[in-house]
């Protein structure tokens, strides 16, 4: 059935309410074979005033997929497809129905894995985000990035995208600038010019860009709205109760996630939601924190307050997770069936909270790995998660005297080396660079290796 009919039928029009409560579509069979999970609700559906879309507030990332170990700790022997394709079915089963890949995912996997997963189940029954990421110089020309495109449709296994995005905008390449990047990746190409004509054509349903980096560039595409050159349909951004405030003061070459949205709103842009839990951090809050939250709210989950908060905002479309494991999918589904907004007291403490983690000593690590591969084998993204797990622990003693010196040595050390294998260990970095440009937190990662490395050689040695 069509969706616009569909949305008549049920009474949903132009002037129905942004925040729908009502329950996901199963999609085949096998999907409801996976089970319905215990839940207080259905799962909370937001409106898209462009297409008439009723989407899940839950987004399904799928930049983390499930992987089958290797013979070494350093490789993975591809995309676990079983898990994938159980955990697909049970977010359908549960009203989960947006799905957000890349070509860049998964090692460039993750489009294949999740093609085959979705298609499985009607087409109708789910929505595909999807991205150009044209992020190396040798896919800038038209016809490579247009190979892009075309892959997209072909190991997705559909013919038209619902929702496609430029990929992070507002970065920047070894040798330009972020506008010089953004115009060599999307204007000088016809690649915009491409996307839109595809829109009219109906192969791609709606047309956004997710930002990281230079706000100058976001301003720009939002400007270039105002004057009717381009109209986006959605925008993705990095929000979450930490970043709300404080995302600038994290990282200078971040834009705070409150002028973000407050941009987007005034000008009724759908917003879609990365990063909610900061990469992790925010449901590994310290742990005077999350006692705070247990005796709030017991039953929830430290992750479960930032995902309440992410989803709250009214102009919210949908909060992306990646979910690697099914114990989160089924956590998520809980927290957004039904969505139980944050009330203004709790607002106010999460962004108490927020303050404090925003100056504490963590890397701004989101995990998203795009520094990687290292060409010197370190494990970046897994040194800077153990360093951050340690300061949330206050395991990163700076002075003997501290209470728990040696209990807190003793886990900084051995928890490094049974995460870490020493050849991926952060002393191995030689400070190429070839890292930075590609990390959109503009985390300066060699200097923090060295620092990460001459912390554990003095804690080592006895001599903090």
């Amino acid at each position: 059935m069509d969706r616009r009919k569909f949305l008549k039928d049920v009474g949903i029009g132009a002037a129905g309410a942004l925040l729908v409560a009502c329950a996901g579509k199963t999609g085949e069979d096998n999907a409801a074979e996976s089970g319905k999970h215990h839940k207080k609700g259905p799962m909370t559906m937001r409106w898209n005033h462009n297409t008439g879309d009723t989407v899940s507030i839950l987004g399904y990332g799928c930049m983390r997929l499930p992987v089958i170990q290797g013979e070494t700790e350093e490789e993975d022997a591809g995309i676990d497809q079983e898990e994938v394709n159980r955990q697909v079915d049970y977010a359908l089963a549960n009203g989960v129905n947006y799905f957000d890949t890349s070509p860049a995912y998964c090692k460039g996997r993750s489009e294949t894995a999740m093609g085959k997963a979705l298609s499985r189940h009607p087409r109708e029954s789910y929505y595909l985000a999807t991205k150009m990421s044209n992020f190396a110089p040798s896919t800038w020309s038209h016809d490579a990035s247009v190979e892009i495109f075309e892959n997209s449709l072909k190991y997705l296994q559909t013919d038209y995208i619902d929702y496609m995005l430029l990929h992070a905008i507002g970065g920047f390449s070894d040798e330009l600038d972020s506008t010089q990047t953004f115009e060599e990746r999307y204007i000088n190409n016809g690649i915009l010019d491409f996307l839109e004509q595809k829109k009219r054509e109906g192969v791609i349903r709606n047309l956004g860009f997710s930002y990281h980096g230079d706000v100058a560039i976001f301003d720009r595409l939002l400007s270039e709205m105002d004057e009717g050159k381009h109209h986006w349909d959605f925008v993705q951004i990095q929000m979450n109760y930490v970043d709300w405030k404080h995302a600038k003061e994290i990282n200078p070459r971040n834009t705070n996630a409150e002028y973000l949205y407050e941009e987007l709103a005034k000008r009724n842009i759908p917003v879609v939601i990365m990063e909610p839990l900061l990469g992790g951090r925010l449901a590994e809050v310290p742990t005077a924190v999350a006692a705070q939250m247990k005796q709030r709210r017991p039953d929830d989950s430290t992750a479960a307050w930032a995902f309440r908060y992410a989803g709250t905002k009214p102009q919210i479309l949908t909060v992306l997770s990646g979910m690697t494991y099914m114990e989160h999918l089924k956590d998520n589904i809980n927290t957004y069936s039904s969505l139980d907004p944050i009330t203004p007291e709790e607002d106010e403490f999460l962004m108490r909270i927020g303050t404090d983690i925003a100056f504490n000593e963590q890397v701004p690590c989101t995990g998203c790995a795009y520094c990687m591969p290292c060409p010197f084998g370190l494990d970046i993204p897994g040194i800077f998660d153990h360093y951050n797990k340690c300061v949330n622990d206050d395991a990163v003693p700076h002075d003997k005297r501290h209470p728990r010196y040696a209990e807190a040595r003793k886990q900084f050390l051995i928890g490094m080396d049974r995460a870490i294998p020493k050849s991926r260990q952060a002393g191995h970095c030689i400070s190429c660079h070839a890292c930075e440009s590609h990390c959109p937190q503009g985390i300066h990662i060699p200097e923090k290796m060295h620092e990460i490395d001459a912390y554990t050689i003095k804690l080592r040695a006895n001599k903090v």
